[in-house]
């Protein structure tokens, strides 16, 4: 049976794991520039893993200049098959309380400064996104948080902000209408352009505070996110520990296959360039 190349995106706190073995660090080339940093090829359990630190290494790129295009294409370009993003997440709702892990099933995009798509002027496409995270692998990675230790809640809605700064009290109860379970600022944008590439994505989201709709909390503060972030990153390393050996079997989604009929745009307009730069995600 044919193994899957597993990638993970997420903060520097996962760059330095201990039981990580790594093998080589990577600079890769990508028709959108550089990724955030080079990748990391790694054993972890036994199972090559791929990590990408998203912010770079040292946290110096904020997330409405992070390449997301050239991050997935370079996991695109490695081999990678599977993508785990781990990040930083509020809680919207009682029930997910700070040093929860949420594993959201859908998101809504409120960002808009960002490039979310492979499709650019010349090659018009779209692709199906009713259910945007992979529903295999988000179920692998749940049973695997639990196996780990985590309070976990799988399911839910994980609503993206553009940043950097928090949200408006204003805000945050507007959400909260809207039913959201946790608020975050990167991780719909990569959802979009992993389904494109065809690399099946889920999310490991560590809640680290209230946000700012639960007034008896205190308002969200940098350093009270550090503070719980710091605390759960160890219980993330664990959960990538139990997960890594589960996600390298031969993928049952359809998420590979995504972007199989996308193309509408007639061949003979397509520029050559433009088809060679695209070809490991659409063919040629």
């Amino acid at each position: 049976m044919a193994s899957s190349l597993l990638g993970v995106i997420g903060g520097s706190g996962l760059y330095s794991m201990k039981e990580l073995n790594i093998l080589e660090k990577v600079s890769v080339e990508t028709p959108f520039g550089a990724p955030s940093d080079d990748l990391v090829v790694g054993e972890l359990s036994g199972t090559r893993i791929v990590f990408l630190p998203r912010h770079g290494v040292g946290h110096f790129i904020p997330p409405s200049e992070i390449n997301f295009r050239a991050n997935i294409f370079a996991m695109k370009k490695m081999g990678v098959e599977r993508i785990i993003s781990v990040s930083a997440v509020g809680s919207m709702k009682d029930a997910l309380e700070p040093g929860h892990f949420s594993v959201p099933h859908q998101f809504i995009d409120r960002t808009h400064r960002r490039v979310g798509t492979f499709f650019t002027t010349g090659m018009v496409g779209h692709v199906a996104l009713a259910d945007p995270i992979c529903l295999d692998a988000a179920k692998t990675l749940g049973d695997a948080a639990r196996r780990a230790g985590a309070v976990v809640h799988e399911g839910g809605t994980y609503i993206c902000i553009e940043g950097p700064q928090f949200s408006t009290r204003a805000e945050s109860n507007v959400y909260r209408q809207w039913g959201v379970d946790v608020i975050g600022m990167t991780n719909v944008t990569e959802a979009k352009l992993a389904r494109e590439a065809g690399i099946c994505y889920a999310t490991l989201a560590l809640v680290t505070d209230y946000d700012c709709w639960k007034e008896e909390e205190e308002a969200v503060t940098l350093e009270a996110v550090l503070e719980i972030m710091h605390n759960n990153v160890e219980l993330a390393q664990e959960v990538l520990k139990e997960l890594a050996p589960d996600l390298t079997r031969e993928r049952a989604c359809v998420c590979g296959s995504a972007a199989q009929n996308a193309v509408v745009t007639d061949p003979k307009k397509i520029p050559d360039k433009l088809k060679e730069d695209l070809s490991i995600l659409f063919g040629k």
